[in-house]
């Protein structure tokens, strides 16, 4: 039993639960956090580390601020979309579509018939009504899912055909092509590392080929004497072609011209196009399937799509999100330098003027997550001393920033302009715990 437990409470531990403070805290967070919050406090009062008159403050003041781990951070990375830190942040059309289906909502149910509806129907209309050229769409919880999902239906126990140079790795260690097989699909590479051409797939072509995967080597580039086959060609070669685009964009982005998209895949004659919904797309983690009507429900009617369907929250979600506005991922890969630059010189200023170290600079920031491994866009920073990077990453909330050359830079392309009097502050105490 713990010092938590009912049973083996002392006087002292009553009396710091009835703290006014944490009685506060136990109704806004939930009594459990509280008692262990208390316990933890009342095994240094043990340890000899506190003094017992300090413990109900020591409790109240190591509170967490919600009941999840996972609150707010403000990304000065210069990473837009940052794997570590959850990737896109939602819209505040998509926050407020989450708090609205967090309880009963007609998920599976069609509200004018009364009958079961099906899941997922508003957010796939959605994409359709973006992206005219697909046939039909279904929405599952991660693109991981749906590359799966397509080789499972699609190609279990047949072939494969996939480039050698997008024999892709992405985050942790995990292998694109490990994935495909791990559904009994059978994979068969072809061409070289550095080139690969239509004549490549056409050779390879057999009773047994499925389809043609081609995935786009979102996280990295090769350059020098390189080639791909074209799209548009492996298109003409027979076997149905899936697409896998990776970072989520339905239509081409100015930003990013060489960045594929599902629109301009599908009308080069892509049988599928996958995609993921928490990058470029800048909506909750989800895998997006476009295309062929019967290739669609092929997979969708499969076994393991029971097993990859996204929740009622991740669906509410992407349907306000591709409704909504320019959602906040958007934002920040269009903001234009002078502005970026006009916040930093501010708050450079401001913080100057607080006592702190700071001065604005210019920097390159990345895209991330996947996509545009190549893309360097032009950017602005606050940048401070080194040693106020840990402060600054253990604050409340944290801020993180990157070292660079000696110095924390805390980049503002993928910060909001609403958030620089957060940063501020953030800035301000960090320096003050530092010194």
């Amino acid at each position: 039993m713990s010092a938590s437990d009912p049973r083996r409470r002392t006087p002292r531990t009553d009396a710091i639960l009835a703290d006014p403070r944490l009685q506060a805290a136990a109704d806004r967070l939930g009594r459990r956090t509280g008692r262990d919050v208390v316990a933890a406090t009342l095994r240094r009062v043990r340890a000899g580390e506190l003094a017992p008159a300090q413990a109900a403050d020591a409790a109240v003041a190591s509170l967490p601020e919600a009941p999840s781990s996972l609150g707010r951070v403000v990304n000065a990375t210069g990473v837009l979309v940052h794997t570590n830190l959850g990737r896109a942040p939602l819209s505040s059309v998509a926050v407020e579509a989450i708090t609205a289906a967090a309880g009963y909502t007609p998920v599976e149910l069609d509200l004018d018939t009364g009958r079961r509806g099906r899941r997922g129907a508003g957010a796939a209309a959605a994409i359709a009504g973006l992206v005219p050229q697909a046939e039909a769409v279904h929405v599952v919880n991660s693109n991981a899912a749906a590359l799966m999902l397509v080789a499972a239906a699609l190609a279990g126990g047949g072939e494969v055909l996939v480039s050698r140079g997008e024999l892709v790795e992405i985050g942790d260690g995990f292998r694109i092509h490990e994935l495909i097989t791990a559904t009994g699909a059978r994979l068969r590479e072809v061409g070289a590392t550095n080139r690969t051409h239509p004549a490549d797939y056409a050779r390879a072509i057999g009773p047994d080929t499925a389809l043609i995967l081609r995935i786009h080597p979102s996280n990295f580039a090769m350059t020098g004497f390189v080639s791909a086959a074209p799209l548009e060609r492996l298109v003409t070669l027979g076997p149905p072609v899936v697409y896998d685009i990776g970072s989520g964009l339905l239509t081409p982005e100015p930003a990013l011209p060489d960045e594929p998209d599902a629109t301009s895949a599908l009308r080069a004659g892509a049988a599928l196009v996958t995609a993921s919904g928490d990058k470029l797309l800048g909506g909750p983690q989800a895998g997006l399937m476009l295309g062929r009507a019967d290739l669609v429900e092929r997979c969708r009617r499969h076994p393991l799509a029971r097993a990859v369907r996204p929740d009622k929250l991740t669906l509410a979600a992407l349907e306000a999100t591709l409704r909504g506005p320019v959602p906040p991922v958007v934002a920040a890969l269009r903001a234009p330098y002078p502005e970026l630059r006009a916040r930093a010189d501010a708050l450079a200023d401001k913080l100057t003027g607080a006592g702190v170290d700071a001065r604005a600079t210019d920097c390159e920031a990345r895209v991330g997550g996947g996509g545009a491994p190549t893309v360097a866009l032009p950017s602005a920073a606050v940048s401070l001393p080194a040693e106020l990077a840990g402060p600054l990453r253990q604050g409340r909330p944290p801020v993180l920033g990157r070292v660079v050359a000696g110095r924390c830079l805390l980049d503002l392309r993928a910060v909001a302009a609403d958030e620089d009097p957060l940063l501020f502050e953030a800035v301000r105490a960090a320096a003050d715990r530092a010194r």
